[in-house]
């Protein structure tokens, strides 16, 4: 077994883990349903979540051809799944059985770090990640898009007002779409 291979399994439990979560979630707001104050946009990021989930472990194909890895490297792939993992766990709520679930009272409440968490992902791959696997920063699109993000992800962490996160999570779907299609459609 070569050591893509062997290091991409726990990465690729992760990954699981993580879409796992936010099935879980999905699994629990279909069975309380009637309980469910729904609000669209723990919603739509739960989908992005499973999304960037999704191709981030499609990008990470582009790490087979490597068969020389430090702890460091290693290290800081896992950081970065790690932190998907923790964008799925907190997206939706947990879901009581009595009593009623507000999906729009939790996105609010967690928004901070949901987005802290988001730019986490997306700083510790420009900073860390990038540099100890491959030396440079991303090509100038790639790392155009990913410095949008970023520059979203602070902003939904400060903005407060409800329309703009409504328009922001319908907004993320084009572009985050038109990332992977531009940069991530083949293998």
């Amino acid at each position: 077994m070569d050591a893509f291979s062997y290091l991409s399994v726990l990465l690729s439990v992760i990954l699981g883990l993580a879409i796992q979560q936010v099935l879980l979630g999905y699994r629990a707001l279909a069975l309380a349903r009637g309980n469910i104050r729904w609000y669209a946009p723990p919603l739509i990021w739960s989908a992005l979540v499973i999304l960037l989930v999704v191709q981030h472990w499609w990008a990470m194909f582009a790490l087979a051809t490597r068969t020389e890895w430090s702890f460091a490297q290693f290290g800081a792939a896992l950081v970065q799944t790690a932190l998907f993992y923790m964008m799925a766990a907190i997206v939706l709520p947990d879901v009581r059985q009595e009593g009623a679930t507000d999906l729009r009272e939790h996105y609010y409440r967690e928004a901070p770090l949901f987005f802290g968490v988001s730019a986490a992902v997306l700083g510790w791959n420009l900073l860390v990640r990038e540099y100890l696997l491959f030396g440079e920063l991303p090509g100038t699109l790639n790392l155009s898009f990913q410095l949008f993000f970023l520059a979203l992800s602070f902003t939904a962490m400060a903005v407060k007002r409800p329309r703009f996160h409504e328009i922001m999570s319908g907004v993320t779907i084009v572009l985050l779409t038109a990332y992977i299609a531009l940069l991530f459609g083949r293998l």
